[in-house]
């Protein structure tokens, strides 16, 4: 983990000085005024069409980019950047494959044979072309806005949303081009079709699965000063080959069990192992982000901060989520609250303390704390639920560290004022199983429901 103190206005207007910044920038724009001539020209052909994928497209984007977001809840990226790792998928990657899929067609078809062409062009052309263009857009985040990145973690929440939005703006086109194959005019069946198939069941391992494993080696690259240069460089390479072999074998027909509900088989045989293994590199990644950020708590010795079962707690997003739903079961939605807010305060004065130099401390007293009402309930708040002994605040810290501190001091005693004094829960054998065995019920039943609808439209 890296060291940036600098104030985050400061690191912003550095970044306006690059030269790669601006670079970003046009070519973000070039890419939407081409999106936006194809959308215009689908509008004019097929409006009623055009309209449904950018509606259905438009949603599943929403829940992908809430869960990649939440990845890192100890260290939030700026909405900013992520919304710049979005575009540079959706408007200049996607541009620069067109192009260059294109390319790799024509040259296949050239050298060996169209048929060829027709039978592997995707696996060529896909797994080079756009997996380049994708791990660029990294990359420009990384030389843009270095400050930003300093974990693994942050790494594959930027190549994600660089993926998903080449994934959600290549479907758009897809499904537009699925109404002029299919020839029967503006109908929304092919796009309801496209949606399922490419949305719904290869959306799980597709584009943003490749950009979080290219995003993670590249990340890696960026971060970890303390292995030499060689490994960091190797590892990227690695990392991006990997997104591609991955691609390679997504498009290619090796593996494939045929058409109709084969399609099923496909997933199963060739999308689950790359789901797993890159799943269980962002655990690990996130495990690794959340040990150090709960090593800076754990410094300060002070149970007010964060108890031993608090820290715990703290560093897995399902623990979190099972302490608030304690809370709410014993204090209701304002001790679900309460417990919401100490978490975020911790999270952030653990993000605070990272970037002091760790080197001198000072002895800080709690500040005083007047009776506040709690959520407008009326509910005192007073000094009697703060302990008064010293905490021990790193110097360079500076205000943050120590306004968190006093915000974290300051939620401990709101819940302490609801009778819930520890934002943790008590600890299920079966939670685990449960969560897994319900999982992936979800899923077969969600599968299952596809392949019905798929039929439905004549798309088996």
């Amino acid at each position: 983990m890296s060291v940036h103190p600098t104030p985050e206005w400061a690191r912003a207007g550095k970044s306006l000085l690059l030269p790669a910044f601006w670079v970003v920038l046009m070519l973000i724009a070039g890419g939407a005024v081409r999106l936006g001539m194809f959308v215009r020209e689908s509008f004019a052909l097929y409006p009623a069409a055009t309209l449904t994928a950018l509606i259905l497209f438009g949603l599943y984007a929403v829940p992908f980019c809430v869960f990649v977001a939440a990845l890192d809840y100890l260290e939030r990226e700026p909405p900013l950047l992520l919304a710049t790792a979005f575009a540079w998928g959706g408007l200049v990657a996607t541009s620069i494959s067109i192009r260059g899929n294109a390319a790799v067609h024509n040259l296949v078809a050239k050298l060996a044979s169209p048929g060829l062409a027709a039978e592997w062009g995707s696996a060529l052309a896909g797994p080079t072309v756009e997996e380049i263009a994708k791990a660029l857009g990294i990359i420009a985040i990384v030389l843009v806005a270095r400050a930003q990145v300093n974990s693994v973690l942050d790494g594959v929440v930027y190549g994600s949303l660089v993926g998903l939005g080449f994934q959600v703006v290549e479907d758009v086109v897809y499904a537009v081009n699925a109404v002029a194959v299919a020839g029967r005019g503006d109908q929304v069946a092919p796009v309801i079709a496209t949606f399922l198939l490419r949305g719904f069941l290869a959306g799980l391992w597709s584009h943003t699965l490749f950009g979080a494993l290219a995003g993670a080696g590249i990340g890696y690259l960026a971060v970890r000063t303390d292995r030499n240069l060689f490994v960091r460089v190797s590892v990227a390479v690695l990392s991006v080959l990997g997104a591609m072999a991955i691609h390679f074998v997504w498009n290619s027909p090796l593996l494939s069990l045929g058409g109709g509900l084969g399609i099923f088989g496909d997933l199963i045989v060739k999308g689950i192992p790359p789901l797993l293994m890159i799943l269980l590199l962002v655990r690990g990644v996130r495990h690794r982000e959340a040990d150090y950020y709960m090593g800076q708590l754990a410094a300060l010795g002070d149970r007010r901060i964060a108890t031993e079962d608090e820290l715990r707690v703290l560093a897995s997003g399902h623990l979190r989520a099972g302490a608030r739903r304690y809370a709410h079961g014993r204090a209701g939605v304002r001790g679900r609250r309460a417990v919401a807010r100490l978490q975020r305060a911790q999270a952030r004065l653990a993000v605070e303390l990272s970037r002091s130099t760790g080197g001198a401390r000072s002895v800080v007293p709690p500040a005083p704390m007047a009776s506040a009402p709690v959520g407008g309930s009326g509910v005192a708040v007073g000094v009697a639920h703060v302990p008064t002994a010293p905490i021990y605040v790193p110097i360079l810290g500076g205000p943050k560290a120590v306004r968190w501190r006093d915000r974290v001091l300051f939620e401990r005693a709101r819940m302490h004022a609801l009778g819930h004094a520890e934002a943790t829960a008590p600890l299920s054998r079966n939670g685990n199983i449960r969560r897994v065995v319900g999982g992936v019920a979800v899923f077969l039943c969600a599968m299952f429901t596809v392949g019905l609808s798929l039929i439905a439209l004549g798309a088996s």
